[in-house]
């Protein structure tokens, strides 16, 4: 195999309460994917925040092509040969397509920027990797895939050596996956290395050369291809076996009382006379591909989007929800797929944010907080869904993105809603805490809660739900008992719009 491009070895990192490395070594080398794979926390995004001269290390060495080099800046990186793909989009909003791709490398015509120049360059690159989005669309108008895509095509256009994509796949369509697995296997063909994270098992098998285990900020072992299992896997990052083959009891939901009601609600933008009940102890999930209506229908039904039609039954009486605090009110819960846009205040503590939906319980007088008692009760949501923190003191933006999904849903579980929609509820959580959550929404639905699980992984949506509804263009186009469903049923629902018999 040669010699690797780069070199880790006893590199450790520290943060105020935590220790997020702790003499780790990796080896990457040309052509090849080394998938890194751990439970969130376990120090995989800081490693390469330190590689792409994001964060500095505090011991270790890292050597380049031969030679030891210092990593001071994400620019000093990028003009080294890496580039990194972040899991959260870091993009620019009120700047198109090609602005944001070449910042700071813009072409020129004299003294003045060239924006003839910049598009056609963006565009060039954009049918290279064959992305389909015009040059001059602002970001912001852009869906959170598409932003994704622009982040790929962000990190391609530099020629790097060794690239770094850190869950570059949590927000993609099938398609756009497919799109990035094969610009991988030309980047490998051409000496590229590449250092994949992912907590989704079937890209592990699909793309790593080599397999690199890390768990509590520790290096675990190596793994050549042909040494690949997923329960051996499974069980180096968590110390424990996972049983991830086990699906819902067959159970008629249908003789329990209906505790949502939804009928004919449509949208001007896409939705068509969407109708469903949910019953009480019920998980019901939402199939379909991306844009067919699953997220616009949990939308309407909370007041976030206008409906143009349609009731909303709550506990058998018609609610009228205009906004989002409705919805709340009634004891309907909603946990956003963009966490960071929508879900979190990442510059203030885990326990704000766990009180945000019931800050009222806390509140003693004009002004006041129960400070004591919000952070009791915020302890007990950290310990119960094992959120990693020093403290409910920290600051969420500096805890890893699956810790900061937790405190979402802590926030939803200390309402007490009777009515959870969690959309994409483990987009970026490892196995081991994925397993956490679904024993978790089956213990809220054990005690009478009802849950809507919204996912574009079809082996989650089979690993919880026991009925899923499946969309197409706008539309509920059929509903499928857990015991009858399977992934084919599914995506010819979802594909092509056949309806259920």
């Amino acid at each position: 195999m040669g010699d690797p491009i780069l070199r880790v070895a006893g590199i450790s990192k520290g943060f105020p309460g935590v220790q997020a490395l702790r003499d780790v070594s990796l080896e990457v080398y040309a052509g090849e994917v080394l998938v890194l794979v751990g439970e969130n926390g376990a120090g995989k995004s800081t490693l390469m925040k330190i590689l792409s001269g994001i964060y500095s290390k505090d011991e270790g060495t890292i050597t380049f092509d031969g030679a030891e080099v210092e990593l001071t800046s994400p620019l000093q990186a990028q003009q080294l040969g890496v580039t990194i793909i972040h899991q959260e989009l870091n993009l620019m909003n009120d700047l198109t397509v090609a602005q944001n791709i070449f910042i700071g490398r813009e072409p020129k015509a004299g003294p003045l920027l060239s924006e003839r120049k910049l598009n056609a360059q963006a565009a060039e690159l954009l049918t290279r990797l064959k992305i389909r989005l015009n040059p001059r669309t602002r970001v912001g108008e852009l869906t959170v895939a598409e932003q994704q895509m622009v982040e790929i095509a962000k990190a391609l256009s530099f020629d790097a050596q060794v690239l770094i994509m850190d869950e570059p796949t949590s927000a993609l369509t099938d398609t756009e996956v497919e799109t990035l697995f094969v610009l991988i296997d030309q980047l490998r063909a051409n000496g590229t290395g590449i250092v994949y994270i992912s907590h989704r098992m079937d890209e592990l098998r699909r793309l790593a050369d080599r397999v690199t285990v890390l768990r509590d900020g520790a290096y675990i072992g190596s793994l050549e291809k042909h040494e690949i299992e997923i329960p051996r896997i499974i069980e180096m990052m968590v110390g424990r076996p996972i049983d991830e083959g086990t699906r819902p009891q067959a159970r008629d939901h249908l003789s329990d009382p209906v505790v949502l009601d939804v009928q004919g609600l449509s949208t001007k933008a896409l939705l068509k006379d969407v109708s469903f009940q949910l019953h009480r102890g019920e998980i019901l999930g939402f199939a379909g591909l991306m844009g067919a209506g699953r997220t616009e229908t949990a939308r309407a039904v909370i007041g976030a989007d206008p409906s143009d039609g349609g009731t909303i039954t709550l506990a058998g009486k018609v609610a009228k929800i205009r906004q989002p605090s409705d919805a709340v009110k009634r004891g309907v819960g909603y946990l956003s797929e963009d966490r960071k846009l929508l879900g979190l205040m990442l510059e203030q503590d885990v326990t704000f944010n766990t009180i945000l939906a019931s800050l009222e319980s806390y509140a003693s007088g004009i002004g006041w907080m129960r400070d004591r008692s919000a952070k009791n009760d915020t302890k007990k949501y950290v310990e119960q869904l094992r959120v990693k923190t020093p403290s409910v003191n920290q600051v969420v933006k500096l805890l890893s993105g699956g810790n900061q999904q937790k405190v979402v849903i802590a926030r939803w579980l200390m309402r007490d809603c009777d009515v959870l929609i969690f959309d994409e509820p483990t987009r970026g959580i490892d196995v081991g805490a994925k397993e956490e959550i679904y024993r978790l929404m089956r213990q809220l639905a054990d005690t009478g809660k009802s849950i809507i699980v919204i996912s574009s992984e079809l082996p989650e949506i089979l690993r919880v739900a026991n009925r899923i509804a499946v969309f197409a263009n706008g539309r509920i186009t059929g509903t499928l008992r857990n015991e009858e469903a399977n992934q084919e049923k599914i995506m010819q629902l979802a594909a092509h719009g056949e309806e259920a018999a």
